[in-house]
């Protein structure tokens, strides 16, 4: 689904599920091999994939790591992290190239996803982050999906043990918490898939509003200007990155629980397949314009999916905001100069149909 209306108007339909278990015939009869790409993303059970009351169970325990206050608390630690990274940019020679993508837009979101729930190990942090870009890796072959599958649930499994023999003041010692006091709320399954999405999903799609804004400005100086004599906010060049590039171009899956008519003789039988079109309703000219292409920070109505809509609007939409309100500004006021290294044709995109952003980010920092 590409129109933003219909988009968000089945993204609200209670005959739309996430669950595949119950609404997926292709998923229940056993015709899904364990080798397909985009296995995992079916195959988790967590607020992901939930319907209904078992939804609501799981993202009340998830909420816990994003309230309002918790992640206002985070924007010291942002600061500071964003300060100790420009440092070590600033101490490039003049001339040298820098992957903004790696060395900046990377490290901010995945150390702080990583802190909040507890996962203090180099290695373990480096092999999570591992894990979620074969995720991520849509084209992967059967070999990398089978063995990153395998490869996750051990260093999952190896992050509860850890936290089950010495809990911490971090959300994933909470979820086990949650596990033990009472099974019933959350079984072992959707303890280990729970910490998958956060970790994964709170780390990708920031990477992608960083290196998507840091491109947008590079590639556009009159933007840029705009922001820079107060023409236009921050806050604008976020929303405007976010509906232009979304994080998350295409998200799997949801199931039509019975037939949906949506119009022009169109109809979603009962078990199809939907795939959420996000970056194409973001461009949608019908509610954007004819210049729905164009990034255009003082554009009136920035009206995005980007963090989803409905129930499964995503609960760290306001982290990954304050992430970006925290690293772009300062960013662009430690290197004015700051230049692409590279022809933008260069450029090439992961290889994914669901992370929207670029393989790397060629920057020289002193012009």
């Amino acid at each position: 689904m590409t129109t933003q209306p219909l988009l968000k108007e089945l993204l609200t339909d209670p005959r739309v599920s996430k669950d595949p278990n119950q609404h997926w015939p292709a998923w229940i009869g056993g015709d899904i091999s364990p080798e397909w790409p985009l296995f995992t993303w079916v195959a988790v059970r967590n607020m992901f994939t939930a319907y209904g009351t078992d939804h609501k169970r799981l993202r009340a325990l998830v909420a816990k790591a994003f309230t309002a206050r918790r992640t206002a608390a985070l924007r010291p630690r942002i600061e500071a992290l964003t300060a100790d990274l420009l440092d070590g940019l600033a101490a490039t020679a003049p001339g040298e190239v820098v992957d903004l993508r790696e060395r900046y837009a990377y490290p901010i979101p995945i150390q702080v996803i990583c802190e909040l729930f507890g996962v203090t190990d180099p290695d373990l942090r480096e092999g999570l982050r591992g894990c979620v870009d074969s995720i991520f890796h849509t084209s992967a072959d059967p070999a990398e999906v089978t063995a990153t599958y395998a490869r996750t649930y051990e260093l999952l499994g190896a992050l509860v043990a850890a936290k089950r023999t010495a809990p911490g003041d971090d959300m994933t010692s909470v979820l086990i918490s949650a596990r033990e006091e009472d099974g019933s709320r959350l079984s072992e399954q959707e303890l280990l898939d729970t910490l998958l999405l956060v970790i994964s999903a709170g780390h990708e799609t920031t990477v992608n509003l960083l290196d998507n804004a840091v491109h947008a400005l590079l590639t556009r100086p009159d933007q840029l200007a705009l922001v820079r004599s107060g023409a236009a906010s921050w806050d604008d060049v976020i929303e405007e990155t976010l509906r232009h590039r979304s994080p998350v171009a295409s998200l799997p899956l949801r199931y039509a629980t019975e037939d949906i008519e949506i119009g022009e003789g169109v109809t979603l039988r009962k078990g199809d397949a939907i795939l959420a079109a996000y970056a194409a309703a973001g461009r949608d000219p019908k509610l954007h314009g004819a210049d729905a292409e164009s990034f255009d920070v003082t554009r009136a109505v920035k009206d995005h999916l980007a963090f989803g809509h409905g129930v499964h609007f995503c609960l760290g939409a306001p982290l990954a905001r304050l992430e970006a309100a925290v690293a772009l500004p300062a960013l662009f006021d430690r290197f004015p100069r700051m230049r692409l290294a590279v022809g933008e044709e260069e450029l090439r995109p992961v290889e994914s149909f669901i992370s929207n952003g670029h393989r790397e980010l060629p920057a020289l920092l002193h012009g």
